[in-house]
């Protein structure tokens, strides 16, 4: 008997174990579109679309150090003197936590800001957490790298 409650108990928890694999992998592909749309997106200075991806209390830290929250970094994407023509993210790397999903990666962007041409190459780290049945990016980063 005590064999058989045994084998009940590590069936359970396998099957638990599985469903949580199944639904962390899900979680990171549904994050990874989320990135994607956030680039085309801001690529199409659509600031509201990117403003339903991100949390209340948005934290952007730019590559110079530059501290924006939402309503900030909202502005910027509208800006008339931003315009990129290109915004592709590589490199991407999920990880999944209870209720969060950090997401490391680098990144490609080019366009011309205030009337100069420019060329970036970077690297981001990404913060989504879960609110209800949504993911909502809470915090960014991005530092500029040379190639």
């Amino acid at each position: 008997m005590k064999a058989v409650k045994v084998c009940v108990v590590l069936a359970a928890m396998i099957l638990v174990s599985h469903a949580q694999i199944k639904m962390r992998d899900s979680d990171k592909a549904r994050v990874i579109s989320l990135e994607n749309a956030w680039n085309e997106a801001e690529k199409n200075k659509d600031a509201k679309a990117v403003g339903g991806l991100l949390a209340p209390f948005f934290a952007y830290t730019e590559s110079d150090g530059t501290f924006l929250n939402k309503q900030e970094f909202l502005a910027s994407i509208a800006a008339a003197s931003y315009d990129p023509d290109q915004i592709v993210n590589d490199s991407m790397i999920v990880n999944t936590y209870d209720h969060s999903v950090v997401v490391t990666g680098t990144y490609h962007e080019q366009g011309a800001e205030k009337g100069k041409r420019y060329v970036r190459h970077g690297r981001f780290t990404d913060t989504w957490i879960q609110e209800d049945s949504s993911w909502l990016c809470a915090a960014s980063q991005e530092t500029l790298i040379s190639r």
